[in-house]
């Protein structure tokens, strides 16, 4: 249920009062067991997160299941409720607890794995929690939770349609507005599945739901009378004693970086890419260098301009001499590029990763550059000229990368600012522009990181 941040103090109350919370929250303890099935699957084939941060912890019926699963990982767990917290910790000790609103979490670094269960009902905006969150997440960091969705209730909902009355619920999401949720800087899905409980009478589902502190109503909704209510509680029991949950189990992963690549060659694409390299503080890859005989290359003009420690650079992949494509430059070399056996290199931090030329650019005689980017799976930022053509160019552009199902995270504008040309862009290509990176006076690191300073704002209202 979303409260409005006034109204957090009494739910708070409401759940320090839930003294018999687990011998009613049949239905949670369910979703709690389900969700951690779906964790032991999902990290059976990869690496154990290190850090976890369970929202809204409650008794701690989640919590205990987080512990067996992963007994190596540092766990912080955080309620709103100062009751809860306390039960959690007499059931987990070796977690760390903090009072605390689950909605605006204040925690110190990152987490590897942030999991609820049954709490994300009660944010006031889910997506802007959301994007909180993946703030606070590692690249390719993980949020698995659970909430109640559209259809839940449906037999109390029956009985007091059937009085001509409100039922007091409020009106949950479906999967699709669920789906829209989700921030750009991650890719998540949602699955609903019917939970149902035996609950016996009217007065019995009632009572339990007072057990677990759930009487909140909607906002704006007034009680029934009591003889409403029991009017209600009456038609109820005529129909049956089952309660159908429909929960919504929601499973989203923070991209590991992006793919930076232009509209065209030598518009600026290696100078953003030293900028977010240096927004993110992240590790760099250009795979396809070529040029080399007439400069040191892309990979030397970042590292030096974001000023980058030798741990977070990745080497070329492929480096020629000739300043032409790939193809053509391998060629020149007898050699051949080999996209499909690369893959995105490890590292603890954003990766960024800058193609070569633009999209359309040959990798060898049957693969593009947009080819390989698509298997990539990072989100892509398109680098553009501010002035004349680049509305054609980057609207085809952004055609093609959707053509192929990647995803956009954004537009970067090179050159002098044109509000005209920016309105188009972000109109017809249904996108946002990030920055506007202007001509600089020098490009130095000093310039670099000025500018980079700016992009992370930018970045972080995105989740990043």
């Amino acid at each position: 249920m979303s409260v409005d941040p006034a109204g957090r103090a009494r739910v708070a109350a409401r759940f320090d009062a839930a003294r018999h919370y687990e011998g009613a929250a049949r239905v949670q303890a369910l979703a709690a067991r389900q969700l951690a099935q779906r964790l032991e699957t999902l990290y059976a084939r990869n690496p154990a997160p290190r850090r976890i941060l369970e929202l809204g912890c409650g008794t701690g019926l989640l919590t205990r299941a987080l512990r067996a699963l992963f007994p190596e990982a540092a766990l912080t767990a955080i309620d709103l409720s100062p009751q809860m917290v306390a039960r959690a910790r007499e059931a987990v000790p070796e977690a760390t607890y903090h009072v605390m609103d689950a909605e605006y979490p204040t925690l110190e670094g990152s987490f590897d794995l942030i999991c609820s269960n049954f709490c994300i009902q009660w944010f006031t905006d889910r997506a802007a929690a959301f994007t909180r969150l993946s703030g606070i997440l590692t690249p390719g960091g993980r949020i698995e939770v659970t909430t109640l969705a559209q259809g839940s209730f449906t037999q109390w909902h029956a009985a007091c349609s059937a009085c001509a009355l409100p039922s007091g619920f409020p009106d949950y999401p479906d999967a699709i507005a669920l789906e829209h949720e989700w921030p750009v800087s991650m890719h998540g899905t949602w699955q609903i599945d019917t939970l149902q409980d035996r609950v016996g009478s009217a007065r019995a589902f009632l009572r339990d739901l007072k057990a677990i502190g759930a009487t909140t109503p909607r906002p704006g909704a007034k009680p029934l009378s009591i003889r409403a209510l029991r009017d209600v509680m009456t038609q109820f029991d005529r129909t049956g004693d089952v309660m159908d949950y429909q929960v919504g189990f929601g499973s989203a992963q923070k991209h590991r970086g992006f793919f930076v690549t232009g509209t065209d060659t030598g518009i600026g694409k290696t100078l953003v890419s030293a900028i977010l390299t240096k927004a993110l503080n992240a590790t760099y890859w250009k795979p396809f260098q070529t040029g080399l005989a007439e400069e040191a290359g892309d990979t030397a003009s970042v590292t030096h301009l974001a000023a980058l420690p030798p741990e977070r650079l990745i080497p070329p992949a492929y480096g020629f001499q000739a300043p032409l494509s790939p193809q053509d430059a391998a060629a020149l070399e007898q050699v051949s590029v080999r996209p499909e056996t690369l893959t995105l290199p490890e590292t603890d931090r954003p990766l960024v990763v800058e193609g070569a030329g633009g999209l359309m650019v040959p990798l060898n005689d049957t693969t593009l550059l947009i080819d390989w980017a698509a298997t990539l799976d990072l989100p892509v930022i398109l680098v553009c000229r501010s002035g004349l053509g680049t509305i054609n160019h980057t609207l085809l552009s952004l055609e093609a990368l959707r053509q192929r199902g990647m995803r956009v995270a954004g537009v970067i504008m090179s050159g002098a600012p044109n509000a005209a040309n920016r309105e188009a862009i972000a109109r017809f290509g249904q996108v946002e522009i990030l920055a506007e990176i202007p001509v600089l006076d020098e490009i130095t690191p000093e310039s670099v990181a000025h500018e980079a300073a700016t992009l992370a704002i930018s970045l972080r209202q995105r989740g990043w």
